[in-house]
């Protein structure tokens, strides 16, 4: 399967699946623009770009809220906390480095630190 995202000023507003043979040029080798071709035929307007669902190219999958850097030609997923910066490899990342002790934590942004979990 192929996936298309729908962009609207840089944000992620729906992901699509094609079937492969509509992306096929006549190499048997797929091509974008022939999904995007496939896409208007059925109708649907507006700027589309192809996502990868296993991340190989475009950095990451699209996915809904999240945004497409046209410059750097990624999607960069929703921001998961207010006080969360985007790294240069376009990941988000805390303000405090994420604990080295293999125990599991979770984000509080109340106190902007990571909190141990407690397993139930």
């Amino acid at each position: 399967m192929a996936y298309f995202a729908k962009i609207a000023n840089g944000i992620v507003e729906s992901v699509i699946r094609v079937e492969n043979s509509e992306l096929l040029d006549q190499d048997n080798v797929e091509q974008e623009s022939l999904g995007l071709a496939f896409i208007a035929s059925l109708g649907l307007d507006g700027e589309w770009v192809q996502t990868s669902f296993n991340g190989t190219f475009r950095k990451q999958y699209a996915c809904p809220e999240g945004t497409y850097d046209a410059i750097n030609d990624v999607f960069i997923s929703p921001k998961p906390f207010h006080s969360w910066v985007l790294d240069e490899n376009f990941d988000w990342q805390a303000p405090v480095a994420y604990p080295t002790d293999n125990r599991k934590y979770w984000w509080d942004e109340a106190t902007l630190n990571w909190v141990p979990r407690t397993e139930e």
